[in-house]
């Protein structure tokens, strides 16, 4: 299996849960930001989109850094974005982060902004725009618990793993 799989998300939907316990289950690397940055120290003769190439040689899941479209052209990627309603997203940020409503829903709309100014930046597309993604994922609705098992079910269902 060389299954590489692209994880776009709002901010606050869980989606770094649910690429954790896919993660766990397919038995592949899970690459963010985090570690695509220190990727890049090590190596500046290289740039964001060479490491996320480089990366997806191999079975594993990136979340976000606009992979969906540095990827586009191979067969072996799959596009997800994950969504939730606001408030659920402003709930789970108060939680995590132990933040006031307000501050919760101004980190929100301030890390919603930045995402997609990046993206639209590095792709001059739309983030979050359905046309760039094979499937679309609601946490309010489907639950953060059930995400994992329910891409799990139909990777199995077409044979992809």
């Amino acid at each position: 299996m060389n299954l590489v799989i692209t994880m776009s998300r709002r901010f606050g939907t869980g989606a770094s849960m649910i690429a954790k316990e896919l993660s766990q289950k397919l038995e592949i690397p899970v690459y963010d930001r985090a570690y695509i940055e220190h990727e890049l120290e090590e190596d500046s003769y290289v740039n964001e989109a060479e490491v996320i190439k480089k990366l997806a040689s191999g079975a594993c899941i990136i979340l976000g850094r606009c992979a969906s479209e540095i990827l586009k052209d191979q067969t072996n990627v799959f596009n997800i974005y994950v969504c939730a309603d606001k408030e659920d997203r402003i709930q789970r940020i108060m939680n995590k982060e132990s933040l006031s409503y307000e501050d919760a829903k101004e980190l929100l709309e301030e890390n919603d902004k930045a995402r997609s100014e990046y993206y639209y930046q590095n792709t001059g597309k739309v983030w979050g725009d359905v046309n760039n993604y094979h499937m679309i994922l609601d946490t309010s609705r489907l639950g953060i618990d059930n995400c994992a098992d329910i891409l799990i079910k139909y990777f199995e269902r077409v044979e992809i793993i």
